[in-house]
Parts: C-alpha cells; structure tokens; sequence
C-alpha cells in the first residue's frame, strides 16, 4: 500500500512544530519521492529509516523559496553522505532551470565525485506525464499560482486508487481533473487570496471532484488551523482533517 507522509504542513511561514510543506512518497516497490524541498528534510528521512541512497526521484511544484530553497543544502549533504546513484529531479522548465541556476551559484561542478542530478523538465499541459515504474504512474496538471506551478495525479498501480495533490493554488478547473475520483486529495488552504484557496475553496474543487477524503496542507500557522475543518464542511461532505507534520497517510 502507498504511504504519504506530512514532513511540513505550513505555507511560508513556518514554526516549530510546522515545517514549510513538503511530502514524502513511498510505494511497496521502492520508490521514494520527495516531493518538494523548501527545508532539508534529510534528518526526518533519517528517523523514518531512508537513507542518502534510498530517494528514488524529487519533485519540484514551483520556484518559490517554501517549495525549493532547502535543495542546495539537501544535495550537498547526500554528496556528503557519499550518495552515488543518480538523483531524477522533475518540473517545470521554469523552476528547473532556475534550481540549475541555484547550484550553480554553489559552484556545485567543483564538489568532487558529486553523484549525477538529472533534470526531466515537463510540459505546462494537463495530465503531462511525469514518471511511471511498478508504483505509481505520476502526472502533473498546470495550477493558478503567481510562477508556473504543477499539481500531481498520482495513480497507485497495484490497487488501482488515486492520490491527488493540489500544490499552491487558487480554484482552477484543472484541480477537479486532477482530483477526479481520487480516495485521497491533499489540498493547499492558505486562503482567499491570490494564487491561493481558502478551506471552503477546497471543499469546493472535493466535491466537484468526486473525492473520499480530504486532506488540508499548506495552511498559514499564524492563524488558528481550528476552523479550517468547519470551513471546508460548509462546500464538502466527506471526511476532512488538517495535515500535521509526521502524519502518514496510506492510500
């Protein structure tokens, strides 16, 4: 069974106990994609048992510092930890060629035996295929955010159920496709504002979508998070909670 696991929940703004959010999947069949990088999230893999060698892909949703800026750091200490496989990053030309650009500001090519990065750009189209291996059949679907951005379908092959998640995004018809039918839709709720959705909003796209059950991330911690289950109830009926860090979901 897939695991998704919570190792940050917060939008921008993070504190100590809410990590900027980004995910970690695993599949039965060893696949371990991080999904975004905005912190160095090697010493939580650690605790969960995934090693330097273990990360199987990254995925990048956007440019923005709360989605990449932990990726310079993470790199050099899996070069560190004498990481020796080559490391799949995935995204948006946009965001790559500017992630490319940050490690070159490192002067990453003087690291020696640095393990090999390779960058796998994607179209800016719905449904744009992204990675498929015995796990999971991954697409990346263009949101509403300020910069380019992708949200994810991934399909879990060996069950035939789908995981949804939804990155920075204002309401867009292509989050109810890539949402459709999904036992599992992890979606942003910063709030009304540009290039973002409230709870409510993503009860919404739920709904229209056809989920099971909604999860809320990327919600802005200098606010309470208590509303945000009431708030989402008022547009969805299904079960709703609000993303922690360390929470593992399996779907």
């Amino acid at each position: 069974m897939a695991r998704l696991t919570v190792l940050g929940s917060a939008a921008a703004v993070s504190d100590a106990l809410h990590d900027n959010t980004h995910l970690l999947l695993q599949g039965d069949s060893g696949s371990t994609i991080l999904i975004d990088c905005g912190s160095n999230p090697l010493p939580k893999l650690a605790q969960m048992g995934v090693g330097a060698s273990d990360l199987t892909a990254l995925i990048l949703t956007h440019f923005h510092p709360d989605h990449v800026s932990g990726l310079m750091i993470m790199l050099m200490q899996l070069w560190l930890r004498e990481r020796q496989s080559p490391l799949p990053i995935y995204g948006l030309h946009h965001c790559l060629q500017r992630a490319e650009a940050m490690m070159r500001a490192a002067m990453w090519e003087t690291w020696p035996n640095f393990f090999e990065v390779r960058f796998f750009p994607l179209p800016e189209r719905d449904a744009a295929p992204l990675l498929e291996n015995d796990d999971f059949l991954i697409t990346a679907w263009p949101t509403a955010h300020y910069i380019p951005t992708i949200g994810l379908r991934v399909m879990i092959k060996p069950e035939g159920r789908v995981l949804s998640y939804s990155a920075d995004s204002a309401p867009t018809p292509s989050l109810v496709r890539l949402a459709q039918g999904a036992a599992l839709l992890v979606h942003e709720a910063t709030g009304e504002t540009p290039g973002h959705s409230s709870a409510a909003q993503a009860g919404q796209t739920a709904a229209a979508a056809g989920v099971d059950r909604l999860v809320l991330i990327h919600y802005d911690i200098r606010r309470s998070p208590d509303g945000l289950v009431a708030e989402a109830q008022t547009t969805y009926t299904g079960p709703i909670e609000v993303a922690q860090d360390g929470a593992v979901y399996e779907v």
